[in-house]
């Protein structure tokens, strides 16, 4: 097997298949990037997995899980002011934790460079939300630079580190979860490591950074300008991509919707000319109003919101141009990804004599049953629900669910996060609900990362305001959603290890009097300390504590003289009660037609935390 750091560190040119998060760490490396920030999150935490895989003491380069995105945001920026070339990445809806401080960065002078990679999301395939952070670039004045492949995101990358070192500002590489990836044998050019200098080159002399009063309107100014130079400076690297067919007919697109183009369009006797944006913000105004003359009419295609449509659609009013330009025209032209399949229906209904139609389709012989998302075989957060639930039974109850394994409660048949809306928003939500609220009990659930990520200010809040609620923090020790990254409580940073911050310690300093805790193996004594907190007339924390059973597993197997452990069912003494399958559901249960349960050995894990659960004492321990 080949190992992916050394891969990395290669010196010499070569060829490599890698996925898009993986071709973009080699251009970090061949760019000379300095420090790379970020928190998390799907689709781009293989971006982090691809560092690690190089050995620290052979790293080109520092890097951080930072608290938060904001933080994240900070760290790059203030190592970009000390002449560094940094970088920071996260997933599209990190983006609304950084906002505060990326919407001023264009008004910075970034001496390193600085290069935002964003993961957007169409599809919402991780994410609560499809949102477009195109607009965030229009706001703050932000160039965007979106590939459509994983050698695209090699160059697009490299293209945007020069860029911000060129001008001294920020520059987002805009991602998707399928240019993320996606799969493709890239060409790298050689690396020669240079000497990190440690020299700080930080000189208020490049700013000024305090954008305070009369500071903004010329940092503003100066940032409007700047569009226009990236603009040609885009067009001069030759980056927008032209297919010339003689056609009267033009498709304009950026990013992957260009290769759904090509896969709808290959084959076709007669083809619309495509123009392919390497740049959708800021708006390549020459290249477009040059494509848009010399066609009749053009088709806009971009995933998600209108954006490039409205500028250039703005742009051919203010030059009145006659072309006709075709952008959205119907709802469902808002929503998804732009898949061939998508983007064939698209196109057929916008020309239908020039794309045929998309062949039909016939409803498949046998109805596939739903697959919903499921917490793993041994979880944690599966007994604490369980148990929770029980002392929930007879008590009028409102749930509040927040980002993390745990969102899954929600399901049946835990019913455990009746709202969510963003990560660390449940301490905060369930105290507006305990409002006025004298019938019905308020529960938040909140996991260990998201309590530092962005936790701590709702529990300020509710203990400075009395708010009466109880909060469950389910803490596994690790990031686990999105690959077991690690936080300020595990023990473990980027770089080694490190002091943990024990979550007890920090409700302790804040001042909460009501702190429980337990492991969530212990079912029966969480039920008790969840029935103490509910009868405590204050901001209750119960502490749900137990290792993340899949990162537990995983380190056990790589153990010399690993046996696998599956708990067994005495089927005589099975009373067919189904506990185990309808209320405690873990995946490792399967029931038969004639009620008979069984045990699927290739999923249990032997952890054993089921066996409490069964009336009938007929789970035994492996």
């Amino acid at each position: 097997m080949k190992d992916m750091g050394q891969m990395l560190l290669g010196r010499e040119p070569f060829s490599e298949i890698v996925m898009g998060n993986t071709a973009l760490v080699r251009a970090m490396i061949e760019s000379a990037t300095r420090v790379v920030t970020s928190y998390p999150g799907s689709p781009t935490p293989e971006i982090a997995a691809a560092i690690r895989s190089i050995p620290l003491e052979e790293r080109p380069f520092y890097c951080e899980f930072s608290t938060n995105e904001k933080v994240a945001t900070e760290v790059a920026f203030g190592a970009s002011l000390n002449g560094h070339l940094s970088t920071v990445f996260f997933k599209s809806v990190g983006l609304n934790v950084a906002a505060d401080a990326f919407v001023q960065l264009s008004l910075m002078h970034c001496i390193g460079g600085l290069v935002i990679v964003l993961g957007d999301d169409p599809g919402a395939n991780s994410s609560q939300n499809e949102q477009d952070n195109r607009h965030f670039a229009a706001m703050s004045y932000t160039p965007v630079l979106e590939p459509a492949s994983p050698g695209e995101v090699y160059q697009y990358y490299r293209e945007a580190a020069l860029l911000s070192r060129q001008m001294a500002r920020p520059i987002i590489l805009r991602l998707t979860t399928h240019v993320c990836h996606a799969k493709e044998k890239v060409r790298f050019a050689g690396w020669q490591p240079e000497p990190i200098d440690p020299t700080p080159r930080f000189d208020t002399a490049n700013g000024p950074y305090i954008p305070l009063v009369a500071a903004v309107y010329p940092r503003k100014r100066e940032a409007l300008q700047g569009l226009v130079a990236v603009e040609q400076w885009v067009e001069e690297r030759g980056l927008h991509q032209l297919s010339d067919h003689g056609s009267p007919y033009g498709i304009i697109v950026s990013g992957m919707v260009a290769l759904s183009v090509a896969d709808v369009l290959d084959g076709l006797a007669q083809r619309p000319d495509v123009l392919k944006l390497a740049m959708p913000y800021p708006l390549p105004r020459s290249v477009v109003a040059a494509f848009i003359e010399h066609h009749r009419e053009v088709k806009v295609l971009e995933e998600l919101d209108d954006t490039l449509e409205k500028d250039i659609k703005a742009m051919a009013y203010d030059r009145q141009f006659t072309t006709r330009i075709i952008g959205k025209e119907d709802v469902e032209d808002w929503v998804g990804e732009y898949t061939p399949d998508k983007v064939r229906a698209l196109l057929h209904r916008t020309w239908p004599e020039l794309i045929p139609a998309p062949p039909s389709t016939s409803p498949p012989p046998v109805k596939v049953p739903a697959r919903p998302a499921q917490m793993c075989p041994g979880c944690g957060h599966r007994s604490a629900f369980h148990a929770i639930r029980q002392a929930l039974a007879a008590t009028p109850n409102i749930t509040v669910a927040d980002i993390g394994c745990h969102t899954l409660g929600f399901q049946e048949p835990y019913r455990m996060g009746e709202v969510l809306l963003c990560m660390g928003a449940s301490t905060a939500i369930g105290s507006g609900l305990s409002l006025m609220n004298t019938s019905r009990k308020v529960v938040a659930f909140l996991g260990d990362s998201t309590f530092f990520h962005a936790g701590i200010p709702g529990i300020i809040n509710a203990l400075h305001n009395n708010h009466k609620l109880v909060l469950v923090v389910m803490e596994n020790g690790t990031t686990a959603m999105t690959g077991h990254q690690d936080h300020a409580a595990s023990g473990q940073n980027f770089n080694g290890t490190a002091d943990a911050i024990p979550i007890r310690r920090v409700l302790e300093g804040l001042g909460v009097q009501h702190i429980f805790e337990t492991d969530t193996y212990r079912q029966q004594h969480l039920i008790e300390l969840m029935q103490q907190a509910l009868d405590t007339d204050h901001f209750a924390v119960v502490i749900a504590r137990h290792p993340c059973m899949l990162l537990f597993t995983r380190h056990q197997r790589r153990k010399d003289g690993y046996k696998a452990r599956h708990v067994r069912i005495d089927q005589q003494q099975c009373n067919r009660a189904h506990i185990c399958v309808e209320a405690f559901a873990c995946p490792s249960f399967s029931r038969a037609a004639d009620g008979t349960v069984t045990v699927n050995r290739e999923l249990c894990i032997g952890d054993g935390s089921c066996i409490q659960t069964c009336p009938a004492k007929a789970i035994g321990r492996p």
